[in-house]
């Protein structure tokens, strides 16, 4: 029985306590290992691959929010629940925020509750198994960096940063919306010999013009109005690294022409400063434009065009690499499982179908905004079409039952507020399997909010 379960290290400096927990759980499967303090816990997880460890907060030696710190130290630490005595849960909830405790539990202990929550730890680690593996597949069907695709359109964009990232080449990587342009400059500078030094993106697009030379090129206490300290601009911080600038056909025309002066002398002048400051960065620019055509209608300097164009890399459209849906779905899904605490094995037929019809405007952005809806939605299992968001122009053929029917919360006329938010609640707390983390999420409150709500639905259920 006990194979297919996680090992478990129980910390608690009372023995009788300690004895008990583990007689208990050595009953339910699991194998165990005790340990009087968090110092003694730490020995023993050299030896003991706990996949959980269950933690007082109290104790001598070594307390239990120092053996978490500890812990989170570790490349890939066990999963912690936290024991507290009653009146202590605020203490407890900083500690799942502050520390990354799986969660926590008051004392004396609800056998269920501890049940439940280690059958949510053994499903979590089982995800974590799984993402592990899909990225060793993914490894080997078409991936470079963060950028997915087997189709030959992406292996020529792969081909084009393996040739260039060793070089010291200034790159445009030119593409739609939403392709990926900042994944394949980050792509250029890890496989470079600078891959060490710092990765600093600008957006060109998203500052006033007033602004944009000071976040570039950095500024001195008091040359403009609001400058209160010496300021360090991109070019500084990117120094032996790679500076990426994102919409570069969005730069106005006076800092083209600082740029550009950069870009030859490798020297840059903070606003205010008396001094040139050498700087060794690669530069790396990105637009959604065409910048070409921008040049020769005098809309873009075209003597910084040519300057910064040395090396091209263009990222094709999704519309036109349909046949990576399944990788990207994949990577994805993988992702947002680890970031929303979900189990979605993958998409029902009829949703990926609904997905591949699609034209995908936005690109790989909005696959992945669709993705995130639909995985938040679902929880675990298959995403279905019903999972997936009703805007956006997907082709979506929604067959799912009446609310009620479905799961959702049918409420008569004269329902107060107050009991309908409760009911909501109660309703997110099942489809969670009781993850409050998640429920908060799917809600829309911070996991705090939700427990004062949970806490005063108690208070007055004691009062009924």
């Amino acid at each position: 029985m006990g194979r297919n379960l996680i090992s478990v290290l129980v910390v608690d400096d009372e023995a009788n306590q300690r004895t008990a927990l583990a007689s208990m759980l050595e009953g339910w499967g699991y194998r165990v290992q005790t340990a009087s303090n968090g110092q003694e816990a730490l020995e023993r997880l050299r030896e003991f691959d706990a996949g959980v460890v269950i933690t007082d907060l109290m104790m001598p030696v070594l307390d239990g929010k120092e053996l978490l710190r500890r812990l989170h130290e570790q490349p890939r630490h066990p999963l912690a629940i936290v024991l507290t005595a009653f009146g202590n849960i605020e203490t407890a909830l900083e500690t799942v925020h502050d520390l990354g405790a799986f969660w926590f539990l008051e004392k004396p202990l609800d056998p269920r509750a501890l049940r439940l929550l280690l059958e949510r730890a053994a499903a979590q680690r089982s995800l974590e198994s799984y993402s592990a593996e899909l990225e060793r597949q993914l490894a080997g069907q078409g991936v470079l960096g963060e950028l997915v695709g087997s189709s030959p359109a992406m292996q020529s964009v792969y081909s084009l940063i393996r040739q260039v990232a060793p070089t010291r080449a200034t790159v445009l990587i030119s593409g739609e919306s939403g392709t990926g342009k900042e994944l394949a400059a980050r792509a250029i500078h890890g496989l470079s010999p600078r891959r060490d030094g710092p990765f600093v993106a600008v957006n060109c697009a998203s500052m006033p013009e007033t602004l944009i030379e000071s976040e570039l090129f950095g500024h001195e206490k008091g040359s403009f109005t609001g400058a209160f300290e010496r300021r360090r601009g991109c070019f500084e911080l990117a120094h032996e690294g790679t500076l990426l600038l994102d919409e570069i056909g969005d730069m106005p025309a006076l800092t083209q022409a600082k740029l550009l002066r950069v870009l030859e002398d490798k020297r840059i002048r903070r606003i205010g400063g008396a001094k040139e400051i050498e700087v060794d960065v690669r530069v790396v620019a990105s637009t959604n434009r065409p910048l070409g055509e921008m040049a020769r209608d005098g809309k873009f300097r075209e003597d910084l065009f040519f300057r910064l164009a040395v090396f091209r890399v263009d990222l094709p459209p999704l519309r036109e690499r349909k046949q990576d849906l399944p990788a990207l779905c994949a990577a994805l899904i993988s992702q947002l499982n680890a970031r929303h605490e979900c189990r979605v094995a993958g998409l029902h037929p009829e949703t990926f179908e609904i997905l591949s019809q699609h034209d995908w405007p936005g690109n790989v952005r909005e696959l992945r905004n669709v993705l995130e809806y639909a995985v938040i939605l679902a929880g675990e299992g298959e995403a279905l079409p019903s999972h997936l968001p009703r805007s956006g122009g997907l082709p979506v053929r929604h067959s799912a039952p009446p609310a009620a029917a479905a799961g959702g919360v049918l409420l008569p006329v004269g329902t107060t507020l107050e009991r309908a938010e409760r009911e909501l609640i109660e309703l997110t707390l099942r489809h969670t399997a009781n993850n409050k983390t998640r429920a908060a999420t799917i809600l829309g409150v911070s996991p705090k909010t939700l427990f004062n709500k949970l806490r005063e639905y108690g208070a007055a259920d004691a009062g009924e």
